[in-house]
Parts: structure tokens; C-alpha cells; sequence
């Protein structure tokens, strides 16, 4: 798998080809966002770049997604490796830097060293969907109980094509 090496975290991630570099980082706990971007954040919209990142320069052009044009639009004052976590998505190892507008206080010393020291390619796909046994069991669904239908006694009922129950007056209503 794809290693995201956090910096600033001191943190080696794995994740899949093609995943979200924010959902990633939420999903590790990693923290993206300073105290105005966890209240504020748009939920990985693009809108309010509060999840921006630094890619060290040295770090393969083709490890990230390129650039989006809202990238584009909302990164144009900012340095030109500055990235939205929310609209990148990882395909190689990389090296990361969280909260690059936050001061750091060895920056240079730990971004040298995060870059020296070696990152796995990982696999280049996501691993295969599991395949039905041919066996005949039954899927899922049934497996587990959950489409079992009602309890004894139940009358059925005949249902309209989406499963939807036609509607019936009763006998007593008025």
C-alpha cells in the first residue's frame, strides 16, 4: 500500500491507490485542521481551504492526483506545493507536512530527514472484491438473518414493484 508519511505527527499511514489524502488523515487521526478549521471546515467541499498541505519539493509529481481548478483558484497566493487534502488523492508514497502555516520548530531538519529515508512503493490496485462461493450457498443477506421474513403467523403481502405496500383502506374506517 501507499505510505503517507505525516511529518509534523511523526507518522507512517498505509492507505489504498486512489484514496482521499483528508479522509485518510481523519480516518488516522491525524490532525488537519487548526481550531478555526475543525469548527469550520466544509466537509471536504474544496471551499474553505482550511486542509491545506505541504508536499515537500523532491516528492514525485505523479504520487498525488494533479491539480484541481479549485485548487488552482483557491491556492493561487499560496506556495505552489501547498495542496487541498480534500481534492487530492494519493497514488504513490509521499511525504506530507500538516498545517504548514503553523511554525515548526525543526522544520527543515525533519523535512530532510522524512525525504532521506526510504518509503514502500506499496500495491499498485486495491485488493479484489471477495467472489460468491460456487457452492450455492446463500449471499449475505440471508446469511446473516436480515432478509428473513416476518415472524410466523404473518400474512404476506403482495408488494408493488420498489417493495412498496399498496395502500388499502381497512373495512372499518369511516
Amino acid at each position: 500500500m501507499p505510505v503517507i508519511r505525516f511529518v509534523r505527527e511523526d507518522r507512517d499511514v498505509e492507505c489504498y491507490p486512489g484514496e482521499n489524502l483528508r479522509e485518510v488523515a481523519l480516518r488516522e487521526g491525524v490532525q488537519l485542521y487548526g481550531l478555526k478549521g475543525t469548527l469550520g471546515n466544509c466537509g471536504g467541499c474544496g471551499q474553505c481551504i482550511t486542509c491545506f498541505v505541504e508536499i515537500p519539493e523532491g516528492t514525485p509529481g505523479q504520487a498525488l492526483s494533479g491539480r484541481t481548478p479549485v485548487e488552482d483558484q483557491k491556492l493561487k497566493r499560496r506556495p505552489g506545493h501547498w495542496r487541498l487534502a480534500c481534492q487530492a488523492l494519493v497514488q504513490q508514497s509521499l511525504v506530507v507536512l500538516t498545517r504548514p502555516q503553523v511554525g515548526l520548530a525543526d522544520k527543515d531538519t525533519r523535512l530532510v530527514a522524512a525525504m532521506a529515508s526510504p518509503l514502500p512503493p506499496g500495491p499498485t490496485q486495491w485488493p479484489a472484491p471477495p467472489v460468491p462461493a460456487a457452492d450455492g450457498s446463500e449471499d449475505e443477506a440471508d446469511a446473516d438473518g436480515a432478509s428473513e421474513g416476518a415472524s410466523e403467523g404473518a400474512e404476506e403481502v403482495d408488494r408493488a414493484p420498489g417493495g412498496v405496500a399498496p395502500v388499502t383502506e381497512s373495512p372499518d374506517a369511516g
